[in-house]
């Protein structure tokens, strides 16, 4: 008998899910002596950390785990959960480490997740096993997390590289390069998509321009163009609606950031200009936040002991804010609860020293 109860919405989910999925065809029971409802409920449920060993049981489960499919569904019964992907700089193996005369850190990618508070890394990308490109960006997408752009590790050229890391397979495969080499920009993912805009070229122009990558298909289109010149801009992803691109500068303005924003809609592709929602004069670079009633807010003026550096990746009803109390200071970690667009106060979390360093920029990834 099958232990695990059923409330009733989940059952009807779970009826919802088993039809949605018959794409799947499975002409033999999903797990032996099961029917296909409960096989399905029974590989739902299992943690991400299984779904590598699992997709190597047989050639059916392997399309099973690696479907987008399999992620919207374990979405729609409340299975997945959010994991923060931050990056941070290595030196002799660990974040802050030993540096030996003239040696650079190497950046690379901490995994933090909330549920039992552990940590971990993710591994190099092969083009660059020994640190990712500098500056690079980052968002999640479907289960994935996409790495993008940057400057080349060794030479300080810019990149226009694309990676893609897989948490069911634990690899990661190398997508189609961006249309044109840019630092610095806004990004933000949403339904499959990563939309990028902003930044500067490799002659330290700011551009205009934006565009969106669509994972699935592995191409690119053009989004048009900003209403101005946005370098050091931020991108915040608001719900399922809009694709905001904060701040910048223009080339002719170095380090004097504006106040406004470009928003970009979904539904109608369009473009429209949201002033007076960005202290002028502050960098918005990764501590960009929403704050009550969806109006936007500064993480480093969310408590004096991160007002240095701070950064914050929404995980759920909970934050993870990262900061100093003052230039140079110690990094600390804090989880914070968000309810209702109310923000709760910091509670200081215990991070293992080899992951306790300055973060660069950070996201969540919904597993």
């Amino acid at each position: 008998m099958f232990p695990w109860p059923f409330r009733e919405n989940k059952r009807k989910n779970l009826l919802e899910t088993s039809k949605e999925m018959e794409s799947f065809e499975f002409s033999t029971e999903l797990v032996p002596g099961l029917p296909n409802e409960l096989g399905l409920e029974c590989l739902t449920r299992l943690p991400y950390t299984a779904h590598r060993l699992a997709s190597g049981v047989c050639h059916r489960w392997r399309d099973f785990f690696q479907s987008p499919d399999f992620h919207y569904h374990r979405k729609k019964l409340g299975y997945t959960q959010k994991v923060a992907c931050l990056v941070q700089a290595f030196s002799g193996g660990t974040v802050n480490g030993p540096k030996r005369p003239g040696e650079l850190p190497s950046y690379g990618i901490s995994v933090f997740e909330s549920l039992n508070r552990g940590w971990y890394r993710l591994p190099p990308v092969p083009k660059y096993p020994n640190g990712l490109p500098l500056f690079f960006q980052l968002a999640s997408c479907e289960e994935k997390l996409v790495v993008m752009g940057g400057w080349n590790p060794v030479s300080y050229d810019p990149v226009a590289d694309v990676f893609i890391y897989d948490f069911t397979t634990q690899q990661w495969r190398q997508g189609k390069d961006m249309p044109s080499k840019r630092s610095f920009f806004a990004i933000g993912a949403c339904s499959g998509r990563v939309y990028i805009a902003g930044g500067h070229d490799e002659n330290k122009n700011a551009l205009r321009t934006a565009w969106v990558y669509d994972l699935r298909k592995d191409e690119w289109d053009q989004l048009g163009e900003l209403s101005k010149e946005r370098d050091e801009c931020e991108g915040v992803v608001i719900g399922e609606d809009e694709f905001w691109v904060v701040s910048g500068y223009g080339t002719e303005r170095q380090g004097q950031f504006d106040g406004s924003a470009d928003v970009y809609e979904f539904k109608s592709g369009e473009w429209r200009v949201a002033e007076g929602i960005w202290e002028p004069g502050q960098c918005p670079r990764s501590s960009v936040g929403i704050g009550k009633g969806g109006k936007l807010m500064n993480w480093a003026e969310l408590n004096t002991a991160v007002r240095v550096g701070a950064r914050g990746i929404m995980l759920g009803g909970r934050v993870l804010v990262t900061g100093s109390e003052y230039q140079g200071g110690p990094h600390g970690f804090y989880m914070v609860e968000v309810k209702e667009g109310q923000i709760g106060k910091l509670e200081k979390i215990n991070v293992p020293d080899e992951f306790s360093g300055f973060v660069q920029s950070g996201c969540f990834v919904e597993i």
